[in-house]
């Protein structure tokens, strides 16, 4: 045995209660109760994942209030087909939320 004692890095040591980025993000969502206007600006920052490039080039305008998504599109075709088919969109974007952000869909 050595007379010296080894000591340890701490900058290389491993924490037992060590959290991923993503952890500590999600508990500073949740802390500050911003989870929901999080959510909200994920699904409009999102619009041209979620819907295509063709739709988001139609569309003018989009945002979230009171869990009601406002919708501004270019063209009426689109505007009709949107407005019949509310209730799979709506799925749709809560779907990709991961959870109910949207209840309705009002077209500007």
């Amino acid at each position: 045995m050595s007379p010296y004692k080894k000591r340890e890095n701490p900058i290389t040591k491993r924490h037992s209660n060590a959290q991923g980025i993503k952890e500590v993000v999600e508990e500073l969502l949740n802390a500050y109760k911003l989870r929901g206007k999080y959510n909200e600006t994920y699904i409009v920052s999102s619009w041209e994942k979620i819907m295509g490039k063709q739709i988001a080039m139609r569309t003018e305008k989009i945002y979230v209030k009171d869990k009601k998504l406002f919708l501004k599109l270019s063209s009426a075709p689109l505007k009709n087909e949107f407005a019949m088919a509310k209730t799979k969109l709506i799925d749709l974007l809560n779907k990709e939320a991961g959870q109910p952000i949207i209840n309705d869909i009002v077209f500007l």
